[in-house]
């Protein structure tokens, strides 16, 4: 059994499309899925996601203004809780983010939120289906592949100190991280909640994973 799954509820956009896709595979992976804005609730949580959709100081002031919720995150990843951040929730795990100036992140994957450069005939944001490219093995991306499609968008990605924390990217005229992972915590870039057979199964990877 994979016990309670708590999904962070602190105002950064619309959790029923992530809550709903989390439900489709949890009843398989033994899980429960709780959709909450208590930190209580997330303290007692055996695996914790942090969403996000915006810029990241907004949900990083966003979460920091959930008393006690920012400290309770520290405390639980710190402890070992499996943790999967996305998009913008994931982008939070980095030291810091450069959108519209410097707000500081929680520094769990060291390095910088930065602007995507793009490329000659490609627009920003990054918006819409890519392929990911697998750099190393992880257990949250056991049965995806290089060449499988996720669901982007974004303007920023986390450009990561040590290349070891990228367990995979896309191309859009770049480089962009895709997925990162640290211990026992993963961050995705793309929405795996829109990502279809890929989405699903790396959310059923991480409802299964012990760290």
């Amino acid at each position: 059994m994979s016990g309670v799954c708590a999904i962070v509820d602190y105002g950064s956009g619309n959790l029923h499309s992530a809550a709903k896709a989390f439900q489709r595979v949890a009843a398989e992976a033994g899980a429960e899925i709780l959709v909450t804005a208590d930190p209580e609730a997330v303290r007692r949580a055996e695996r914790i996601v942090l969403p996000g959709v915006g810029a990241f100081a907004d949900c990083g002031a966003g979460l920091r203004a959930v008393p006690g919720m920012w400290e309770t995150l520290e405390d639980r990843v710190a402890a070992g809780t499996p943790f999967l951040g996305i998009c913008v929730g994931m982008q939070l795990m980095a030291t810091r983010g450069l959108e519209h100036g410097v707000a500081e992140g929680f520094g769990w994957i060291p390095g910088e939120v930065v602007r995507l450069t793009g490329g000659p005939g490609l627009k920003i944001p990054h918006m819409g289906w890519n392929a990911l490219e697998i750099d190393r093995a992880h257990p949250v991306l056991e049965g995806i592949a290089t060449g499988d499609h996720a669901y982007f968008v974004h303007s920023y990605h986390l450009k990561a100190e040590r290349p070891e924390d990228v367990l995979a990217h896309a191309t859009h005229g770049e480089r962009a991280t895709a997925v990162v992972g640290r211990g026992a915590m993963v961050g995705t870039q793309f929405h795996p909640e829109k990502s279809q057979r890929v989405g699903l199964r790396l959310i059923a990877n991480f409802l299964r994973w012990r760290p």
